[in-house]
């Protein structure tokens, strides 16, 4: 394809010779503002060029940051506009990132058009984020907002959903039920984002279409493609000056040839490091390595960020087995019928020496406290106690019972654990995390809970609260925020029975001696 040098006008003939052709009208006729505000040609880049020659109806883009995906599509739905006579749309996250979107993107690239193509469209309407081309009685449209519902469109491109989820709720479902039923099956909608967190609509399109991705079934016109932009696939994130690898990111780097094949240049490397500095635990959400990586990372709010990455760091959520020769202690949150709905978590573990091994989880809704009893039956366990929050004291309004006395007559005796300011809980759970492993399979939920449980955010103020968002990521938090709150008591207390602790001497003193025997084939 004939590229022209833009610092020279293009003359008629260029245009009228090459103007049916989106890819060349792409290279040689919009302008942008680079980062240092200069205005520049806009050449789309090895990422944008993938997503134009392999754009399906429905499209999400998991992608690293600063790759230009929102700037593109401004580019080509404006484009569209202007040559296919398509209607296009563009949904930020906020008014203030749209009207920007609009101003600096859109409305830059139509003033920075030559004079010859502009001067063959009637502006219909102008404001503030849209503007509506009339040519030969024929009509289109390019809007920029933070909705949008009525009307129809045949493309439209939502930034940031990951950040909209998270932040405003409503105005996600809103965007999935209302935006995106204003395009008609067979046109096109694209969605790019960060990842934030295993919750929410970004998350659950991406799994779905990664899942026909792995699978190889035919899409539909009704099914997402799924594309993952890396960070190592960018050309320009790489350093030629040597800098020194931690054994920690060696490690890192070794697994991902291992287990991903993905081999880094020592430039790469070197750019990773350096990058990592500065947006530490943030860096697996920002320039993520794999799709897995970067929903796993901790998301923005969490309450738990350092302790998720330093758990995951010391390999400390593995196979954890069960062992037979000790109890297992429950702890619960459970809902009252008065706030979410008989909603019930509970997180089974073993103490062994000061390791708490969180080896299961079991949550539920909408269910009694008897179909938690059969639960705990069912499984091999012998238990040593159940715990639970002190609102298990509180009565019903139908039955004028407590959850307590129910729980009794099931055959469930709890101990009830001392209320605690909200922020004492989490601090005491951040603290014992240092001596949890998790059962990757068995408490997976519960892992995604804590990576996602945040705090929520108050767009007025524009900073995050210090109350968690009510999700589902509440109840499995609340029962891992009970586990710590009785850890903290009964080693305070000393409160273990007679029959536990002398179980736990037995297992410790053995697991000693195993250690101490030359011919023990799994001494340390």
């Amino acid at each position: 394809m004939k590229q022209v040098n833009q610092i020279n006008p293009l003359t008629k003939e260029e245009l009228f010779e090459n103007l049916s052709d989106q890819k060349w009208r792409l290279f040689n006729l919009y302008w942008i503002k680079d980062k240092e505000g200069n205005t520049i040609p806009f050449r789309p880049n090895w990422a944008q060029l993938f997503l134009l020659d392999n754009l399906w109806y429905l499209n999400v883009i998991l992608k690293a940051r600063q790759l230009g995906i929102t700037t593109f599509f401004c580019i080509l739905w404006l484009d569209e506009v202007l040559f296919a006579r398509k209607d296009s749309g563009l949904i930020a996250h906020k008014l203030t990132a749209a009207k920007k979107i609009f101003e600096t993107k859109v409305r830059f690239a139509w003033e920075h058009l030559p004079k010859v193509i502009r001067d063959s469209y009637v502006v219909s309407r102008e404001s503030a984020n849209e503007l509506k081309f009339d040519k030969d009685g024929i009509t289109s449209s390019i809007y920029v907002g933070t909705s949008l519902r009525s009307g129809t469109v045949q493309r439209l491109h939502v930034s940031e959903l990951g950040t909209i989820s998270q932040h405003y709720p409503q105005k996600a479902n809103e965007i999935i039920t209302g935006a995106f039923n204003t395009v008609e099956k067979g046109q096109i909608i694209t969605i790019e984002s960060t990842a934030k967190g295993q919750s929410g609509y970004f998350y659950n399109i991406c799994q779905k279409a990664r899942s026909i991705q792995n699978l190889g079934t035919n899409k539909t016109v009704l099914d997402w493609q799924f594309f993952f932009f890396a960070w190592w696939k960018h050309p320009d994130y790489s350093l030629d000056t040597k800098v020194v690898i931690p054994t920690k990111m060696e490690e890192y780097f070794h697994k991902l040839q291992v287990d991903e094949n993905i081999v880094l240049s020592p430039g790469q490397k070197a750019w990773y490091v350096k990058k990592a500095d500065v947006q530490a635990e943030d860096m697996k959400r920002e320039f993520p390595s794999t799709a897995d990586e970067a929903f796993q990372a901790s998301i923005e709010g969490s309450y738990y960020a350092k302790q998720m990455v330093r758990t995951e760091e010391q390999h400390r959520i593995t196979s954890v087995p069960w062992i037979p020769d000790l109890p297992v202690s429950t702890w619960w949150d459970i809902g009252t019928a008065t706030s979410r709905k008989d909603s019930c978590s509970i997180v089974f573990t073993q103490d062994v020496g000061l390791e708490i091994h969180v080896i299961d989880f079991y949550g539920n809704s909408g269910e009694g406290l008897a179909h938690y009893a059969n639960i705990l039956d069912k499984k091999p366990y012998r238990y040593a106690k159940h715990y639970a929050p002190h609102d298990i004291e509180h009565k019903e309004i139908g039955s004028g019972k407590t959850r307590l006395e129910i729980a009794e007559k099931l055959g469930l005796h709890f101990e009830v654990l001392p209320r605690l300011p909200f922020l004492d809980g989490i601090a005491s759970a951040r603290m014992i995390f240092n001596n949890c492993y998790f059962d990757a399979e068995k408490t997976d939920e519960l892992l995604k809970a804590l990576r996602s449980y945040r705090k929520e955010w108050d767009d007025k103020r524009g900073a995050y609260q210090d109350r968690p968002v009510k999700d589902w990521t509440t109840d499995p938090a609340d029962a891992f925020r009970m586990m710590a709150i009785g850890h903290k008591e009964i080693r305070r207390l000393g409160n273990f029975d007679s029959e536990e602790e002398e179980l736990r001497k037995i297992y410790d003193n053995d697991q000693q001696i195993n250690s101490n025997d030359p011919f023990n084939p799994f001494a340390m």
